[in-house]
């Protein structure tokens, strides 16, 4: 008989589904990974139970103790599961952007749970990281995964998804996509991964408010700000994100997320969370891109149902913003013809020549490319001013130590309401289709709109 002797050894061994019509008969095959159905329906089971088994040998958890973790959910559930089997006590912290379905499953599982303010910085007393912490000083005995900044979690990835990714496809794909939380799954089943498989490339998955793509792209950090798609992103630089696995980052905004998991439910009967809706949709950029004849291996985090209350629901889409009422306008019906004239810089243009374009063209600020024509970041009069005045750079050098990250970046499908939050944070908005920058929206760009439509 085939039976498992308790719930946790049901972890892993998730299966992997291809995708058949979210992408073209000319797209690249798109295989995902089932990640949502391991007992605590995230990928995070693995690691959580990695971690503390490890613990239980080293000693650092004894029979009987508490753990405590900042968890976005997930983490936590593969905790809770664990702890009711093993007998532990949990206290977890959670940001309150989270569902209340997350929070009531760790609560029914015997958790205690801390909700805490999104809003705040990571270093803010009252923020679910220096929350955790204090808890974790304040309670005798007590264990704390640390996930975000735990070797462990990478440890975790290489020694089980990697391989288990490895087994499933005999090392016959061209691309790893997965989103970039913690870092871990990346880090750890990416690094095994690309020691098996020649030329394989490491595809990340940031959303838009995240310091990562930018830390990527840049080396400089962005200011985060807040994000409604969860288990995905940080607002720092995490010690289990190590990005020398990467060959790439890109972008993607909630409208993305939400959209694309909606249809993985609605068109493959995949039911995901919005992670996973991250991931998919740039797989099936990705696809497009690459063609036929390639195979690209893209990580489904958690479930859909922790977010039948939000993004799964029409309601909450439209309140939101997500789903457009007929005749509400978009970047696209702002932009018109002119996201075809965008003028941009490349790495190593001289600062005088990028002065001159600002110059001629009455423009304050250009996206950067790269070689291959992709967006790297942006340059700015205001920076290029301030390293001129402080003697950090010349006329005659490259603009390259003065590049920014691409901040306040929408796609053309982006309503007007998400338009006017990115203005309240940021002077323009940044119009990518794909990855290449298509137009660049200001504030009184939306306004001749809305005066050409009111006429």
């Amino acid at each position: 008989m085939d039976i498992h002797e308790n719930i946790l050894t049901a972890i892993g061994n998730t299966p992997l589904v291809k995708l058949n019509k979210l992408v073209g008969p000319n797209d690249a095959t798109v295989l995902v990974k089932c990640e949502f159905m391991n007992p605590g329906a995230s990928i995070k089971d693995r690691m959580a139970l990695y971690i503390l088994e490890k613990a239980e040998r080293e000693g650092k958890l004894k029979p009987g103790g508490t753990i405590v973790e900042n968890t976005s959910g997930n983490t936590g559930m593969g905790v809770a599961l664990a702890a009711a089997v093993k007998g532990y006590k949990c206290i977890f912290t959670m940001p309150d952007k989270m569902s209340l379905e997350k929070i009531n499953r760790l609560k029914a599982l015997g958790a205690q749970v801390v909700v805490t303010p999104t809003n705040v910085p990571a270093e803010d007393p009252r923020s679910y990281y220096e929350t955790a912490k204090r808890l974790h000083r304040e309670t005798p005995g007590a264990f704390m995964l640390n996930q975000y900044h735990n070797p462990d979690n990478i440890e975790a990835h290489y020694n089980t998804t990697g391989p288990e990714i490895y087994k499933q496809t005999e090392g016959k794909f061209d691309y790893f996509v997965a989103g970039l939380g913690t870092g871990g799954t990346m880090s750890g089943a990416g690094k095994f991964l690309k020691e098996k498989i020649p030329g394989l490339k490491n595809v990340g998955v940031d959303p838009e408010g995240s310091v990562y793509e930018g830390y990527f792209k840049t080396g400089k950090l962005t200011e985060p700000h807040v994000y409604k798609v969860e288990g995905i992103g940080e607002d720092m630089l995490c010690g289990a994100m190590d990005f020398t696995h990467l060959d790439d980052v890109r972008q993607v905004d909630d409208r993305q997320c939400f959209i694309a998991a909606r249809r993985l439910a609605r068109e493959e009967g995949i039911f995901a969370g919005g992670s996973s809706g991250a991931a998919i949709h740039v797989a099936v950029q990705l696809a497009k891109e690459v063609g036929k004849g390639k195979t690209i291996v893209v990580v489904l985090p958690d479930s859909g149902s922790s977010y039948i209350s939000k993004f799964h629901s029409d309601e909450w889409m439209r309140d939101n913003g997500f789903l457009e009422e007929k005749g509400a306008g978009t970047i696209r019906d702002i932009l018109g013809d002119k996201r075809k004239d965008v003028k941009t810089a490349r790495r190593g243009d001289k600062v005088d020549q990028v002065v001159e374009t600002m110059r001629g063209h009455g423009i304050s600020q250009m996206p950067v490319v790269g070689d291959d024509g992709r967006t790297v970041g942006m340059v700015h009069e205001y920076d290029l001013l301030n390293a001129l005045v402080a003697g950090k750079a010349k006329f005659s050098d490259t603009i390259d130590s003065i590049i920014a990250p691409l901040q306040g970046a929408l796609s053309l499908d982006t309503s007007i309401a998400r338009l006017r939050e990115v203005f309240a944070q940021d002077n323009v908005a940044v119009v990518k289709d794909g990855e290449k920058v298509v137009g660049i929206v200001t504030k009184i760009d939306l306004i001749d709109y809305l005066h050409r439509t009111a006429a």
